[in-house]
Parts: C-alpha cells; sequence; structure tokens
C-alpha cells in the first residue's frame, strides 16, 4: 500500500495545468537570421543568445577542434573594436558574457540590463560580419586550446576514458573526436583553416537568436534588424556524413592510467527525441539514474556496494543520434568486473519486467520537475529555447512534458530491448596503473 506522502508525489504534476513558459515570438530576417524572443518581467533583466548551428561534428579528419578555438578567437575583436571590449563594456553595464562550445553548436551569450541590449546587438553583428583573425592571436589561442586539453582530459582519467569510448563508438560519424580536438590536430591546424571555417559558418543563415526577459519583441526586432538585417547569407554548408553505420559487434577500450579506482562506461546507440523511442529512454534513464531513489544507486551502491557513484544518462537533444551511457567509478575492495555485471544486470531486468506504476510515475514526475524548476530562470529558459531550436524546432518544448506523460511500462521495456543489445555497445574500462603493474608483475612471475 502506497504511504500518504508516495501518494501525494504521485499525483503532485499529474493534474496540475501545464503552462509554465512565456510565450516565444519568432520572427525571421530576410537574410535568414530567425529570432526567438520570449517576455519575462519579473526583475529588468534579459539574456541575450546568438547560436550558431556548427560544433565539432562540422569539422572534419584532420581538422578538429576548430570550432572550439574560433570560439575563442571571437573575443579578439574587430576593426571597430578592441580585443575583450566587448566583455569589458558589459562587464561595466553591470552584465556578464561568455561562450560555449558542443558538439552541435557555438553560442554566444550575455546577462545584462534589459535597457542595454542594443550592446548585444552592437557588438554580435560586428563580430558575425567584421572578425579579425591575426595570426599573433590565433598562436596564442591555439595555446591556450592546447593546455586546456592537457588539464581538463589528458590529465583527468574518467574523461580520457569517455573520450576514448566515444571514439570507439562512432568510427564513421563526426562525434567520433572530441569538441576541445586531437591534440596532433590542433597543433598542425592553420590561420587560414579558421579563416575558411569562420567565412562558412558564422552567417545570419547558419544562426539563431534567443532573447528572454524584461523585452518588447516589436521594438527588440526592429532593433535586431538594423543591426543584423545588412549582413549578407552566405551557401550553406557542405552536407556531411550523418549516420554512424550498426555496430557489428561489442566494442571495448582498456585505459590504463594514474587512477585510484576503476571506472567503467557503456555506452549503446539511440535516437534524437525526435524519434517516437526518444521520451522512453528519457524517462528509463530516470528510472536507472534518478538520484539516490534510482535503480543503480539503491542496488550498485547501497545494496551490492559495488561501486562508488552511478550515472545513467540518455543524450536526445544532440542534432544527430547519439548515445545512452550508463556507468560509475567501482568501490573500494569491488571489480570493475563486478560492477560491470551489475550494471548490465540492471539492463537486463529492465526487458524482462516492466517497471510498477508508482516506479514510472516518480520517473515522469521527477524529469516534469526538473524541466519545471529550469524555467525559474531566464537563462535556462533561453537554453530549453535554443537546445530544442537547435534539435529542431522549439516548439518541441511545449510537448515535451506532455510526451513524457505518455510513456507507458511497456515502451521501457520496449525500448529497452530494442537498443541495449551486447551487439551494439561499446564498454571502457579504466585501469589504475598501480593494479596493472601489479597484475603485469604475476603474470612474470607465473611465466
Amino acid at each position: 500500500m502506497l504511504t500518504r506522502t508516495a501518494a501525494l508525489f504521485l499525483v503532485l504534476f499529474v493534474f496540475a495545468p501545464f503552462k509554465v513558459y512565456p510565450e516565444v515570438v519568432q520572427r525571421t530576417l530576410p537574410n535568414g537570421l530567425q529570432v526567438l524572443m520570449a517576455e519575462d518581467h519579473k526583475s529588468p533583466l534579459a539574456v541575450f543568445q546568438i547560436w550558431y548551428r556548427v560544433g565539432s561534428m562540422d569539422e572534419s579528419f584532420g581538422k578538429t577542434g576548430l570550432s572550439h578555438v574560433l570560439e575563442h578567437m571571437m573575443f579578439k575583436g574587430t576593426k571597430k573594436y578592441g580585443s575583450k571590449e566587448f566583455s569589458r563594456t558589459i562587464q561595466r553595464y553591470g552584465g556578464t558574457d561568455n561562450a560555449f562550445t558542443s558538439m552541435d553548436s557555438t553560442v554566444y551569450f550575455q546577462i545584462l540590463p534589459s535597457e542595454h541590449l542594443d550592446l548585444s546587438l552592437k557588438f554580435e553583428s560586428d563580430r558575425m560580419a567584421n572578425l579579425l583573425l591575426r595570426e599573433e592571436d590565433f598562436q596564442a589561442e591555439r595555446a591556450v586550446v592546447m593546455e586546456e586539453r592537457r588539464l581538463r582530459l589528458e590529465d583527468d582519467p574518467q574523461s580520457s576514458l569517455y573520450e576514448e569510448t566515444e571514439a570507439a563508438a562512432f568510427r564513421v560519424h563526426p562525434y567520433h573526436w572530441p569538441v576541445i580536438g586531437w591534440m596532433p590536430d590542433l597543433a598542425h591546424l592553420k590561420l587560414e583553416d579558421l579563416k575558411q571555417y569562420y567565412r562558412t559558418h558564422y552567417t545570419p543563415n547558419n544562426a539563431f537568436i534567443v532573447v528572454v526577459g524584461d523585452i518588447d519583441p516589436d521594438a527588440l526586432f526592429k532593433e535586431i534588424e538594423k543591426y543584423f538585417g545588412s549582413i549578407k547569407p552566405s551557401p550553406p554548408p557542405e552536407d556531411r556524413i550523418s549516420q554512424e553505420p550498426p555496430l557489428d559487434g561489442e566494442r571495448r577500450v582498456y585505459l590504463d592510467r594514474e587512477a585510484e579506482l576503476p571506472y567503467v562506461v557503456a555506452a549503446y546507440h539511440v535516437p534524437t527525441l525526435l524519434d517516437e523511442d526518444g521520451y522512453a529512454l528519457d524517462v528509463l534513464s530516470t528510472i536507472l539514474g534518478g538520484g539516490r531513489s534510482g535503480r543503480l544507486y539503491r542496488s550498485l551502491i547501497y545494496e551490492q556496494k559495488v561501486a562508488l557513484n552511478v550515472f545513467a544518462d540518455y543524450g536526445g537533444l544532440h542534432r544527430d543520434p547519439y548515445l545512452f551511457t550508463i556507468g560509475g567509478t567501482v568501490a573500494p575492495g569491488a571489480s570493475d568486473a563486478a560492477l560491470e555485471k551489475a550494471l548490465y544486470a540492471e539492463v537486463e531486468r529492465l526487458k524482462e519486467e516492466p517497471v510498477s506504476d508508482f516506479e514510472l510515475a516518480k520517473a515522469k514526475n521527477q524529469i516534469e520537475a526538473d524541466f519545471i524548476m529550469r524555467q525559474d530562470s531566464i537563462f535556462s529558459q533561453a537554453m530549453t529555447i535554443g537546445r530544442f531550436h537547435l534539435l529542431k524546432d522549439w516548439r518541441l518544448k511545449d510537448r515535451y512534458v506532455e510526451n513524457i506523460r505518455a510513456v507507458t511500462a511497456e515502451d521501457v521495456r520496449r525500448v529497452a530491448r530494442k537498443y541495449f543489445d551486447r551487439d551494439k555497445r561499446t564498454v571502457g574500462i579504466l585501469i589504475p596503473e598501480a593494479r596493472q603493474a601489479q597484475e603485469d608483475g604475476k603474470g612474470k612471475e607465473g611465466r
């Protein structure tokens, strides 16, 4: 029998009316630049984001890391405005700015008092068309990125393992390489590579703007048209490979590194949220990895004590089909084999037994609560609009919760059976060097 608290939890969102977002107004300039605007007058602030449809998936073999290096160069100024003048001006008016590069996009953003939004329009439009790409800046920023790679990936064993596992999972699709690029490629990039990449991808018809906050959409669009309207579009980038061929058997990666504990990750190829199976996979990831009440935590950490931490993640918002990953850090005294076996046991259980009504409702409520809570911030609102629009259309966000609510226990079992196949997975194992040396020593004694 359900406790009163549990029962309340089950119905908390099921009957709640679902309308927590401000309306999005979409306009498009003649040059192809799309503009998505949402009013939120809770505070006199606004978020301005410009999304370029270019990330590491748009690079090519031998030229990896271009997207991220170009992101760094975008802060080096134009003929009109000097290096870092954009950031200093935004800060002087009480705002903040930054940028990030992913596999699928490169995004620049500012959070500032809405009365100064014209600063974003003035600087972003200028660097979309007139960025200065100088050899001395390129050399300096490339060195910064190479150092960033050493610190964030090569000195981080778990990140290194994830990079190697991803590379093994994708042999043809550009998701094969990391966003930051391979070190040898970074070392051989040329300034001309960057100039060509900028001319090809930083165009109004390959970008869209998201603005959320204390704005008047009609007045703002006129200002955007004034600043961005004269920038000419360019031919769209060439088509690239968009599908990874199916795996023909399990792939395994072993990485020996200086580390305290072994680490395991298993990756399965899955479709994006545009596929009818996407929402069931989203629910399934919460059933497995949804915090302390998730199956992986309860079974692997609390009951079997084979893991120190665990995770389950569905990458459904990528432009192309990506991965569903599960894994964790091996607990002291346990083995990577024991953790791996326990992970697959939970996967098999999902295939064989339908999840209970309570567990299904709890997972849906967790997803819905998290989705709604994120809308409390204008930055998160802009990110949600941007991520769904990058996938296909910002309107998908308005159907997200409805589609999550429609997932059934049979849907969860069906997608588990469809995608969690041994022959379709890639497994990465991090082996601490000390243990590997010990095993090698035993091997020699045995001989």
